[in-house]
């Protein structure tokens, strides 16, 4: 591909979803989370830095999607190497299906928490690939915990249709925290202060992420689950969480490099669609035809039907020649299919999830890249807070399979569960040129393949390609749209095809929120894009 037409015609938006920076470049979902990341490139730091600071100001301005009672994964690119750092949360010893049997306990309240991992993944990556103190990645977050920021209209529609939720845990300290007056959703543009989440966090700052698992923050959290019937306990606090390095997936796309995110994540499906996209003419796939997005509906399709029956084992998922070469042919035996079938629906109600995530992507003129995804699962998480500590529970045991004691993502003590994310790097003449990832559960993967679309077969820009229209194709065959941004005859001809089509709004927060940064190669310097969909921003040194 031509990139230097990938890389022209940028548009910049002073402060706010486009820029473009000589030096290094963030994109997050919040204002506030960029300008913690530029500020520590600023100080100095490089783009695990930045990445940090940026997750941990998420984590006070972001609370539907992520939190330090979460889970965090990151794809990291360090002078030359690319690893993925799992940071899995795992299941608490007391958690077992007896004791989790009605699906509202598995997503409201203080049994649907495990073991967060936030704190643990942040410190990880300061310790061994950041350059600044700890105490300074937390400054921003704290200040903006204690100051405030300024509710906004997405997150007050979050809180309206999240209010049940809150208001169906017993002890309603979710709605405490993040209702006003605990019983209803801010109004856009109030300003929200969270006192106890800053003193939290200058605990964190102070005594480091080992308080919030063998200290003082540990002990308030098992005496509040024990107040309140959770499974949580020190002892599992205890347990140092699990920050595992593991190789990246290495896959190839027109001639592109492509990295993604190994199992427990979901790169191998991303790299699985874009293998079987590659069976098509680069024309054919970015073009705007209505039998290109029916292609593109049912490669989604097929994918996903492949996630969900190969789940795979990340300590046993070998990442090797043979590996890609399995993935090249299944990818050819799933377009055959296709090719020879047309869509093979089976339509009916969509079961899927509805988790939630946040992500963010960095790159330094030192040619380091990282793209971070966290998450409290489900929106604003388990709906339960900890009490004087100001933040969300997450409800990770609903992500568990159920019901089926062979599967490697079933509930048991320790265990870790699905997940979806898929930070992902583009290399160009073995270079880092495109960090990108988004969030939106099982979405992920279809939004990024539609993006990388746009970006690869179109050659268009990366702002181009976060506003394109975006479709997604359930396991069941339910076509989900962005409203009208569709042509007519696209979307009459899918209905024609058998799909039962579902609208949403124009630039719908169910179809996630791409985040990346690029590295020009045809000049100097970066571009950065914040998807329109979300609140975010890019800004850059």
């Amino acid at each position: 591909m031509d990139v230097a037409r990938s890389e022209g015609a940028f548009p910049v938006t002073p402060g706010g979803s486009r820029a473009e920076a000589p030096r290094g470049m963030v994109a997050t979902a919040f204002p506030e989370a960029t300008e913690a990341g530029v500020e520590m490139l600023r100080r100095g730091g490089n783009a695990v830095d930045a990445a940090c600071a940026a997750a941990l100001a998420l984590a006070v301005c972001e609370p539907q999607g992520s939190g330090i009672g979460g889970q965090t994964m990151a794809l990291l690119h360090v002078d030359g190497r690319t690893v993925a750092i799992d940071g899995s949360s795992h299941a608490p010893a007391l958690a077992h299906p007896s004791r989790l049997k009605s699906q509202r306990s598995r997503e409201l309240g203080y049994k649907a928490t495990t073991i967060p991992t936030t704190p643990a993944v942040l410190s990880y990556l300061n310790e061994h690939y950041g350059r600044l103190p700890w105490r300074a990645l937390l400054e921003p977050a704290i200040h903006v915990a204690g100051s405030g920021y300024r509710i906004t209209r997405l997150q007050h529609l979050r809180q309206e249709t999240e209010l049940a939720g809150f208001l169906r845990v017993p002890s309603r300290s979710g709605a405490r925290y993040f209702l006003k007056n605990g019983t209803s959703p801010y109004t856009p543009g109030d300003l929200f202060v969270q006192e106890d989440l800053a003193r939290t966090l200058e605990r964190l700052a102070a005594q480091g992420s080992s308080s919030l698992y063998t200290g003082s923050i540990a002990e308030q959290i098992d005496a509040d689950m024990r107040r309140h019937g959770g499974l949580l306990r020190a002892d599992d606090l205890a347990l140092p969480p699990e920050v595992v390095e593991r190789p990246p997936l290495h896959g190839s796309y027109r001639g592109l490099e492509i990295r993604s995110f190994p199992p427990p994540g979901s790169g191998h499906t991303l790299l699985l669609i874009l293998a079987m996209l590659e069976h098509f003419p680069p024309a054919f796939v970015a073009g705007d035809t209505p039998e290109a997005y029916r292609t593109l509906a049912e490669i989604q399709r097929v994918a996903l039907v492949d996630n969900r029956q190969r789940p795979h084992n990340p300590n046993t998922y070998p990442q090797s020649v043979a590996r890609e070469e399995t993935r090249a042919e299944r990818a050819a035996e799933l377009v055959a299919a296709l090719r020879e079938t047309g869509p093979s629906l089976e339509v009916r109600p969509e079961r899927g999830s509805s988790g939630e995530t946040t992500h963010l992507s960095v790159m330094d003129a030192e040619g380091n890249a990282i793209g971070l995804t966290q998450s409290v699962n489900l929106v604003y998480g388990a709906r339960a807070a900890a009490d004087g500590l100001g933040f969300l529970y997450n409800s990770y045991i609903e992500a568990f399979q159920y019901g089926r004691p062979g599967h490697y993502y079933n509930l048991r003590p320790g265990g870790i569960p699905w997940a979806s994310v898929a930070p992902t790097l583009v290399l160009h003449d073995g270079q880092p040129w495109l960090i990108a990832g988004s969030p939106g559960s099982h979405r992920i993967f279809a939004s990024l393949a539609q993006f990388l679309r746009w970006v690869i077969d179109g050659e268009t820009s990366i702002e181009t390609a976060m506003v394109r229209p975006r479709l997604f194709c359930s396991e069941e065959g339910e076509l989900s749209v962005e409203g009208d941004r569709f042509d007519p005859s696209v979307t009459r001809h899918l209905e024609e095809r058998g799909y039962r089509i579902t609208r949403y709004e124009p630039y719908a927060f169910y179809m996630g929120a791409v985040q990346a940064v690029l590295r020009r190669g045809s000049a100097p310097g970066f571009q950065g894009v914040a998807d329109v969909r979300r609140d975010g921003t890019a800004a850059g040194l």
